[in-house]
């Protein structure tokens, strides 16, 4: 069956759309030209010596044990006795890369830098390491060659260990930063024998960096609670404590070295960050050594937290910052430019200096500002109609014109598109003139043939009129109010998962409602059962929390259960066209199955006693991988059969990629998919639309798509609707946008443990999919068993997802813009996804592998 090309030009459209949103939003805002801003007096320090404990808590670092010791003696002891302290604050999403350039370049992160998984450089920054004369760095290679590709001549120097060191399951993460501590103690000693190496050391405005992923790793592996975590921060604290001992003597205690501990993100208690939390929003900030003020004793101090009292520290005054802020403190403390890009503003009462010193580097950062927004005006001016342009005044703030196209009557098709035509050359000529890029033509052409069809084609909106009017007054108000509730459902459950369980409760009464009880009792009982069932998941925690293995495997076994009676009905079934080779596919499927389960225990265990992913396990994972995408094409293209073909291959993946209750997701909507095609058979017989075929022996592959067999009827926008919820319910079922960014790596333990975004990602990804495509599959047989067509049905489903375009805001906070993107991005990826599930469920029932086999050869 060839695709329709009202697919074709959907995809086109919807995705064309999907990147506007990408390049408005995510293109850099960062602007080049600006004149370096430096302190004219000299700087307190030579030297600056930056740890970021990557993933540290503030709470993991300031709170005491259990017998009132700290958890980090040395750094507690530093607070207390010789420098300054606080919360970072950091910004969403709460990543490395995006923490790193916060704190070392002194903007939030280029958001272009999302398509490169945090790691390259998209466009170049400026950074304290680039104005440094010289910066040495230790650590992970996912961070310190951003910072060496960005900065301009040969003077940042950096010293990786090996991306495969990165390993969650390996015996102990902290030899990571035991690796940062020991090369670093190397270094310097190699010094003495280097007089190059030794007289660059002794320049001033000298960085040097240690990146410590340990903690991270470890709170990834084993949760920020874990005895790991924790042994991580006691050996951290030690490092700190003798690198620091170590540059002081190495420099004869001139006093003219500046530390700063601090970390990039934090981390939730289910070892997951990419979110808001607060447990992922606040990291540490601990100061100290030249030019910096020691502990300022106070008697009361305000916070909207109660953290001060859990840490004991109330006496010590907290001076908390935003992450960026702590670049040009950096700056300020070792005299170099603050970078071209920073935002930061400077905090002061961190600062041991003259009220002259202070006020010059105010001013420095005031002016460094300042440059960003000259140049970004400029270069406005220099790209916009003079005409257009107004310099920022508040008397006109408030003011506003816009610019719209009449509607026209049109009567005849060819005034029609020639009154296209003509709209699409004005915007074409008022683009030209203001020299956009072409993209802009793009976005701005592209709605007129969009229009043009839409005016064109509107039989099925005549359809529905015509059924509407069709109904008594009331019916219609109560129809059209259905509508808009069902509508605002799917709205509110972007924002709040267990509005979903409201809907499922709803549909549960769906058969008692429309009398199909009455029809069909037992279908309609099972189909309630079903629903209440899938309406627990909204209500649950979100997957990652709380990691359950045990049900993991029980969910394998019942599964195994299920397909025992499966192949024993198919078995005993007089099908005349069952064969041998059918009942071997159902075999390995379910061996499929019982291998997943075996390798889901099997790895967890191993990874407990850090002894690493088995090999063995890993092979079968990704075999079992390739093979579940084609074992459902080896099986019969009868409806019922190949569907729980398809579940069993689906099932061995998602096993594979789970740690809790969300095992057993896609089995409960599995079984509410297969009642619900049979609920729509004695829905289309209640209303005499059809008469009811053979669900036991229809067969995919003979299905065509028959428009022209009956018209749109009102029940077939309820089916519409009810695709269309059970799509967003296949996404916040278990999770929410915060749980998709901030991904839970455990998930793909069974094929990797070795930190790689992409594959990570490319797997977390498969097992969000995994739930579109049972529902599609089954939206696939009500389509083609409640005859009518594809075309039709994906119209009504279009209209209904357009409804989430008008929340798109690009007001309020950084994560209220996040946020909304977020939802237009999803729901412009759900659309896409309708259409390319459309042509996967096709595949996946219609199409059939023919293996050879034997001949038999008959002897006379």
């Amino acid at each position: 069956m060839g695709i329709p090309v009202f697919i074709l030009a959907g995809l086109l459209v919807h995705c064309v759309f999907l990147v506007s949103i990408f390049e408005i939003y995510f293109s850099s805002p960062l602007v080049h030209g600006m004149t370096p801003q430096q302190t004219p007096l000299p700087p307190p320090a030579k030297r600056l010596v930056l740890f970021v404990a990557d993933g540290l808590r503030a709470d993991s670092l300031y709170e005491l044990n259990s017998n009132n010791t700290p958890q980090a003696p040395y750094l507690r002891g530093i607070l207390e006795n010789n420098g300054s302290w606080g919360i970072s604050h950091t910004r969403v999403p709460t990543e490395s890369r995006p923490g790193h350039v916060a704190l070392i370049a002194g903007f939030y992160e280029d958001v272009s830098a999302v398509a490169k998984g945090w790691k390259e450089n998209p466009v170049e920054f400026d950074s304290v390491f680039n104005e440094s004369k010289y910066t040495w760095s230790w650590g992970s290679p996912d961070i310190l060659p951003m910072f060496a590709k960005g900065a301009t001549g040969d003077h940042v120097y950096t010293f990786c260990y090996t991306a495969e060191s990165e390993d969650f399951g390996a015996q102990d993460a902290a030899e990571l930063d035991m690796w940062v501590f020991d090369h670093v103690k190397s270094f310097f000693n190699s010094s003495r024998s280097n007089q190059t190496l030794f007289s660059a050391l002794n320049e001033e405005k000298v960085v040097l960096f240690l990146h410590l992923l340990g903690i991270d790793t470890n709170g990834h592996a084993h949760r920020p609670n874990s005895r790991e975590y924790k042994e991580n921060i006691k050996k951290v604290d030690e490092g700190v404590k003798e690198i620091a001992s170590m540059i002081d003597n190495f420099y004869g205690n001139d006093g003219k070295t500046a530390f700063i501990l601090t970390s990039d993100h934090g981390m939730t208690d289910w070892g997951s960050h990419g979110a808001g939390h607060p447990s992922e929003t606040l990291t540490p900030l601990i100061v100290w050594g030249a030019g910096v003020n020691y502990p300022q004793k106070v008697t009361s101090q305000f916070f909207e937290d109660n953290f001060l009292k859990e840490w004991k520290l109330e006496n010590l005054k907290r001076l908390d910052v935003n992450q960026a802020d702590i670049a040009p403190l950096m700056a300020s403390l070792i005299g170099v430019p603050f970078p071209l890009n920073s935002v930061g503003t400077l905090p002061l009462e961190y600062l041991n200096n003259s009220a002259h010193f202070k006020a010059e580097s105010m001013f420095t950062n005031a002016v460094q500002i300042l440059e960003q927004f000259k140049v970004k005006m400029s270069h406005k001016k220099e790209t916009t109609l003079s005409f257009l342009f107004t310099p920022f005044n508040l008397k006109h703030f408030i003011a506003a014109s816009g610019m719209f196209v009449q509607p026209f009557v049109f009567q005849e098709s060819t005034v029609l598109f020639y009154s296209f035509a003509f709209v699409g050359m004005i915007i074409a000529f008022f683009l030209l003139i203001q020299t956009c890029p072409w993209t802009y033509y793009v976005y701005c052409l592209l709605p007129v043939p969009v229009w043009y069809a839409v005016v064109r084609e509107l039989p099925l909106i005549q359809d529905l009129a015509a059924n509407l009017l069709s109904l008594r007054i009331g019916q219609s108000m109560g129809f059209l109010l259905v509508c808009a509730l069902g509508i605002e459902i799917l709205v509110f459950s972007f924002f709040y998962r267990s509005t979903l369980t409201i809907g499922l409760l709803v549909f549960a009464g769906w058969p008692v409602i429309t009398q199909l009880w009455v029809q069909a009792k037992t279908t309609a009982l099972i189909w309630t059962l079903l629903c209440v069932l899938l309406a627990i998941f909204p209500l649950m925690p979100v997957v990652g929390r709380e990691p359950n293995i045990p049900l993991v495997i029980a969910t394998g076994l019942l599964t195994l259960l299920i397909s025992c009676f499966s192949l024993t009905s198919l078995c005993n079934s007089k099908n005349k066209y069952r064969n041998n080779e059918d009942l071997k596919v159902h075999f390995y499927q379910m061996l499929s199955v019982a291998l997943s389960t075996y390798v889901v225990s099997s790895t967890h265990d191993s990874l407990k006693n850090k002894q690493g992913l088995p090999v063995l396990n890993q092979i079968i994972s990704w075999m079992t991988l390739v093979s579940s995408s084609v074992l459902p094409l080896l099986s019969p293209t009868f409806l019922f059969q190949r569907l729980f073909s398809i579940l069993l291959s689906l099932m061995s993946i998602y096993l594979l990629l789970s740690t809790g209750y969300e095992a057993l997701f896609p089995l409960v909507l599995s079984g509410l998919m297969f009642v619900w095609i049979s609920m729509e058979q004695e829905a289309l017989q209640h209303y005499g639309l059809s008469l009811k075929p053979k669900l036991a022996v229809f067969n995919f592959s003979y299905a065509t798509d028959i428009t022209q067999f009956r018209q749109l009827h009102l029940d077939d926008v309820r089916r519409a609707f009810f695709f269309v919820f059970f799509i967003v319910t296949a996404f916040f079922g278990t999770g929410n946008i915060a749980s998709v960014n901030s991904f839970d790596p455990a998930s793909v333990y069974c094929f990797l443990t070795v930190f790689s975004p992409f594959m990570m990602g490319g797997l977390l990804v498969l097992k969000v999919v995994i739930p579109f495509v049972l529902v599609s599959c089954a939206f696939e047989a009500v389509q083609v068993t409640t005859q009518l067509s594809s075309k039709r049905y994906s119209k009504c489903c279009f209209c209904i997802s357009k409804h989430f375009f008008f929340l798109v805001k690009d007001y309020g906070s950084w994560l209220d813009i996040g946020t909304s993107i977020s939802h237009y991005v999803l729901v412009m990826s759900l659309t896409i996804f309708m259409m390319l599930m459309n042509g996967l469920a096709q595949l996946l029932t219609t199409q059939r592998l023919e293996l050879p086999r034997r001949t038999k050869h008959h002897f006379t």
